[in-house]
């Protein structure tokens, strides 16, 4: 009888790994990107592609539009929307709504301005209470919503109105409380000198480098395919180069009449926006709370049976969501010098709303970013920036807003339907 021969042994499939990922490159990193383009993840792809065709529409029609002077106001104007539409991301991704962030920045403005005004207080013990009164404000909505139940939408929309009656309230049915204190008044007005702002451009680009790199060796370090070096070389250089042209157009004097004062550098409001949303990213991405914030967000049942503490999750997202609201009104009072019963309320939680949707938050939960928040904040500034400069009327400006945010909206839908397909 033949003895049999020992099976030879299957050699093994061969997975892809770091060293793929290393010699794949930039080609194929831009395969795996356009794959996940085709399953509907669009991320904030839509948000930048309709940025750049808006920049280049109103330069070309409007040359003025890529002055220093209008690119500085465009900044300083979006920068209180853009703070507010932050915080909502917290609460959007949850798959929840804040209808009152608007007006919940006009009461802490309102208390910022009457501590600083009425009562004397330094400008850091205001807007310690200033936040506070904004935490406050978002501890009592998430205990409505997580703890008793009812939904956010009905919550907030109460709020909505009753924030609107507070700030008639502590301004005396209609005072202007004007804001005096030179620290407060330089979070939208002031600028950096030209010398610091290249150094602000040299700490985030290495910063974005250093980041870009640990978490690429992190996913390594786990048996995960890391970011291709060339990618990473790319990433770095497409920040480093549109943050020096930033820098270089904002340093040119902006003074129509330079014996009257010097105005260059990069507005002050610029690196605050800037601190929040590295806070904010880095709350979301990279802490056990902003994990639990999308397993909510994604499935409450599921987050609830992993035995993650969805009331305080959801409490804690109104919080920060009211808290950086605070913020937004903070920036306001700034950038006005005064509060009256206007601030806070017309178009700022629409613009807002807008603002987090069309960079690329979901309605829906689960799927956005903070750095959505500042894209589609943007977009909606140079929309109605650009067309203030074409003399087109508000009600234009808006309808085209609206309509703006339609299509972000429909796409998100789709994006989603095709990615539960798949």
């Amino acid at each position: 009888m033949t003895a049999l021969a020992p099976e030879k042994p299957e050699r093994p499939h061969r997975t892809t790994g770091p060293a793929d990922d290393r010699t794949g490159g930039l080609k194929a990193a831009g395969r795996g990107y356009l794959d996940q383009v085709r399953a509907g993840e669009l991320g904030s792809l839509p948000a930048v592609a309709g940025l750049v065709v808006l920049c280049v529409f109103f330069a070309l029609l409007r040359p003025v539009f890529l002055s220093n002077l209008n690119f500085a106001n465009l900044l300083t104007q979006s920068a209180g929307s853009i703070a507010i539409a932050m915080g909502l991301v917290f609460v959007l991704l949850l798959g929840e709504i804040d209808l009152s962030a608007g007006y919940a920045s006009g009461v802490c403005a309102a208390v910022l301005a009457i501590l600083l005004t009425d009562h004397g207080w330094p400008w850091y013990a205001a807007v310690t209470a200033s936040v506070l009164t904004g935490a406050a404000i978002g501890l009592l909505l998430g205990t409505l919503v997580a703890k008793v139940g009812i939904p956010s939408f009905v919550v907030t929309l109460a709020a909505f109105l009753g924030f609107q009656g507070v700030v008639l309230m502590l301004l005396k049915e209609g005072t202007n409380v004007s804001v005096k204190d030179p620290t407060v008044l330089a979070v939208a007005n002031d600028n950096l000198s030209p010398v610091l702002g290249w150094l602000l451009l040299a700490c985030c680009v290495a910063g974005h480098a250093f980041l870009q790199v640990r978490r690429s060796r992190d996913r390594r370090g786990r048996g995960l395919a890391g970011t291709p070096v060339a990618l990473l070389a790319v990433r770095t250089g497409a920040v480093a180069v549109i943050g020096a042209a930033a820098v270089y157009l904002l340093n040119q004097e902006r003074s129509r009449n330079v014996l009257v004062g010097s105005l260059k550098g990069v507005p002050l409001v610029v690196p605050v926006i800037g601190a929040l949303l590295l806070l904010g990213t880095f709350t979301l991405q990279r802490t056990g709370f902003g994990l639990h914030v999308y397993a909510v967000g994604g499935s409450p049942e599921a987050a609830r049976r992993a035995g993650i503490n969805v009331a305080f999750i959801r409490t804690s997202a109104f919080v920060v969501c009211s808290c950086l609201a605070a913020v937004g009104g903070i920036i306001a009072a700034s950038r006005g010098n005064s509060v009256d019963p206007n601030t806070g309320g017309s178009n700022v939680l629409l613009l807002a709303v807008g603002s987090a949707v069309i960079g690329g938050t979901s309605l829906f939960g689960g799927r956005g970013r903070v750095v959505d928040a500042v894209l589609g904040g943007l977009v909606v500034a140079v929309i109605q920036n650009g067309m203030g400069l074409m003399g087109y009327s508000s009600g234009v400006k808006y309808a085209v807003t609206g309509s703006v945010l339609l299509v972000a909206a429909g796409v998100d839908a789709m994006s989603r339907r095709r990615t539960a397909r798949r």
